[in-house]
């Protein structure tokens, strides 16, 4: 047999077993061996990782790239960048905010046009489920979409209007058929419209006074009880029609008893949130600070903590950034609207670190993270024979980082698009040395290192 192409080795490198010295032996572009440290052929080129964690490449399963049509918010040039910078070694593209949507199979023939040669990580596409395109859900499929997306409520752009029961149901049945994965936006709109005429009617009541510069009048307007009725509402179909099910960014505690039910019920059901969501806390958010608005919305500390004791126990399966970028006049930062401004966060490249400097504080491991952000996120898009672990056979995909070193963030640093940050200032544990995807050095220390080599996917390739 020929000798591996290279060999990276370090004293913690992350199998999907342990954390041990290893070496990872490369050919072809995937892992051909796992062995002891010093399992070094005589003659191998090695790439040294001494102290730092070699990782899996980061999997992220919910990123917004906006092209073609929006590209001014996000396109695949910047965000796969970005991706690159922060580890993260494959993203799979939401259905929405690009024009046209992946909702047929033209908007996805449209979306792979619009990435071809600009990617400098792997990218999937997700499939959409929105009124009137039941037709375009199994020719998507076997075009090479990894799973399907709704909203129960709507998206915040016309283009892809969200699903009641009633247009659900058929949808589900096929996608049942197919063993496609719906993954959902679990608000429920009775709530949220509830909630907003409540505060129009009573505008002048504490705590909440209508003014849209007070973060607490956005976070009236999204209820916990939004997404406890969308996730029984979920439950509910994905018991009668035996339909993988995923809910995305989940942020509502209030919501995990239902979660956890359903769960030891058996049920083909698994649950994601997002660092928003664990590392900020309404209480913290100031006045007009409009980069916080997301939806769902991020709530309270002790919310927050719920959602850590949730992901620690297994009830939420992953942690993946929803990255969904505006220009930043879409913000209203200057007149500080949380009402109107355009609701998204992105943190595609702080990923990581983010979840390193708030998951040590926790007693959570290097392991834990890599199942969390790697596995994890690879299996729900159905890329686990590719991606998400360093096992022999999968992709050479690695990021090699340094858990004790620090860094702050500004603007200069950030590789998508747009900078506008909650993130702005933080200073930050974990920093990304280098990054490998299928066996090639695409970053290392602040520099892209070749030209854009990112693959497009399909599901089952």
């Amino acid at each position: 047999m020929s000798l591996p192409r290279f060999v990276i080795r370090g004293q913690r490198v992350v199998t999907p077993d342990e954390v041990r010295p290893a070496s990872i032996h490369v050919r072809d572009g995937k892992i051909a061996a796992v062995g002891a440290f010093d399992d070094v052929p005589q003659g191998c080129a090695v790439v040294e990782a001494g102290a730092s964690v070699v990782m899996p490449g980061l999997v992220d399963s919910h990123v917004h790239v906006n092209e073609p049509g929006r590209t001014e918010w996000e396109g695949f040039a910047t965000a796969t960048r970005a991706a690159a910078a922060g580890g993260v070694t494959t993203i799979v593209d939401m259905p929405l905010n690009s024009i046209p949507p992946t909702t047929t199979r033209q908007g996805l023939d449209a979306k792979r046009a619009a990435a071809e040669g600009k990617c400098h990580v792997d990218v999937a596409f997700w499939g959409g489920v929105v009124p009137g395109n039941f037709d375009e859900l199994r020719p998507l499929y076997e075009a090479g979409a990894v799973g399907f997306k709704c909203f129960l409520i709507h998206s915040g752009v016309d283009e892809f209007p969200n699903v009641t029961e009633r247009e659900l149901r058929p949808a589900m049945a096929e996608l049942a058929e197919l063993g496609a994965v719906l993954i959902v936006h679990a608000e429920a709109p009775g709530p949220v419209e509830r909630a907003t005429q409540t505060a129009a009617t009573h505008a002048h009541a504490a705590p909440v006074d209508g003014d849209p510069r007070r973060y607490a009048s956005f976070l009236a307007s999204r209820p916990d009880a939004a997404e406890s009725e969308a996730v029984a509402l979920m439950i509910r179909l994905c018991r009668e029609f035996g339909t993988r099910v995923h809910i995305v960014h989940h942020s509502s505690a209030d919501a995990l008893p239902l979660l956890r039910e359903a769960r030891a019920e058996g049920l083909p059901l698994t649950v994601e949130t997002c660092p928003h969501y664990l590392c900020l806390a309404a209480e913290n958010i100031p006045d007009g600070a409009t980069e916080f608005k997301c939806c769902p919305p991020i709530r309270g500390r002790d919310n927050r903590e719920k959602l850590w004791d949730a992901l620690d126990e297994g009830s939420i399966d992953m942690i993946v950034s929803d990255h969904s970028p505006c220009p930043p006049a879409l913000k209203r930062r200057d007149e500080g609207d949380f009402l109107q401004a355009w609701g998204g966060i992105s943190s595609l490249q702080l990923r990581l670190p983010l979840m390193w400097t708030h998951a040590r504080t926790r007693g959570h491991d290097f392991k834990q993270l890599a199942a969390w952000m790697s596995d994890a996120p690879a299996r729900l898009a159905g890329l686990e024979a590719r991606k998400g672990a360093i096992a022999v056979g999968l992709d050479a995909d690695f990021v090699v980082w340094n858990p004790e070193a620090s860094f702050r963030v500004e603007p200069s640093i950030i590789r998508h698009r747009h900078k506008l940050t909650p993130y702005a200032g933080q200073v930050l544990r974990g920093v990304v040395e280098a990054t490998f995807l299928r066996g090639e050095m695409i970053y290392e220390r602040d520099s892209l290192t070749s030209r854009p080599l990112g693959a497009l996917l399909k599901r089952g390739v």
